[in-house]
């Protein structure tokens, strides 16, 4: 009987120790296993965040245009993008400033063209996003006017350069001005005056469709070109 007695009392330590090793086993695994998911979240987050913010300040969705400088022309332009980006304008650049009315794109591509950024906005945009570009375009070479048709909410443009945002808070828009207002860079006519151009509107002064003659026809002295605009006024309010 002590034979069987020791016997079983072996097995019964054996099993002792086996069940405390696997408990041992599963508490380890639980621990590592944890602490593994909880490495993994932590890197998904870190690079859900990253991803994110590289979305949402990254200047790669600014597209860009190679149009030469110094193309003059007296009547309206169909432009390639909408609003432009560059190319023909008219002589007369757009003081730079705030307009609560479109304003001729020839006029201002041209104030683009001496290192303005131009931020146009859907007419039916909201009074505070309105009043947020406003701040934001209140210092030299800004340019703010609405614009109808506008692809997105607010586009952002610079000779050659242009950005569509969805909203006044997105946080690439002061990017954007930081970068490409009045880069030396990028700028053809870098230096020149975004002032004592044209300040009239597009319903106060539209661009004509047909270039005005030179001078007047000596069978009618009554038909001599009228200006479309007038230099050295001022923007809107």
């Amino acid at each position: 009987m002590s034979k069987e007695k020791a016997q079983a009392r072996r097995e019964s330590l054996a099993r002792m120790r086996e069940e405390h090793r696997r408990k041992e086993r599963r508490a380890a695994f639980l621990m590592w296993g944890g602490g593994g998911l909880v490495i993994v979240l932590l890197v998904g987050l870190v690079g859900f965040y990253l991803v994110n913010e590289r979305a949402t300040t990254s200047l790669d969705g600014v597209v860009s245009a190679k149009y030469p400088g110094g193309v003059h022309v007296q009547t309206k332009v169909a432009y390639k993008e909408n609003p432009p980006m560059g190319g023909e304008h008219n002589p007369a650049w757009q003081n730079c400033g705030i307009y609560d009315q479109p304003v001729n794109s020839e006029n201002a591509v041209h104030s683009m063209e001496h290192g303005a950024a131009w931020i146009t906005y859907r007419p039916d945009l909201p009074k505070d996003q309105v009043a947020k570009l406003k701040e934001m375009a209140a210092k030299d070479y800004m340019l703010l006017s609405p614009y109808p048709g506008l692809p997105a909410k607010i586009v952002v443009s610079s000779w050659n350069k242009q950005l569509s945002l969805e909203s006044a808070d997105d946080p690439r828009l002061p990017k954007y001005i930081a970068k490409y207002r009045n880069n030396s860079a990028e700028t053809p006519e870098f230096g020149a005056s975004c002032s004592s151009g044209v300040g009239t509107t597009t319903a106060e002064a539209p661009i004509p469709t047909v270039a005005p003659t030179t001078s007047p026809s000596p069978h009618d002295p009554s038909k001599a070109p009228v200006p479309t605009s007038s230099p050295g006024t001022t923007p809107s309010s």
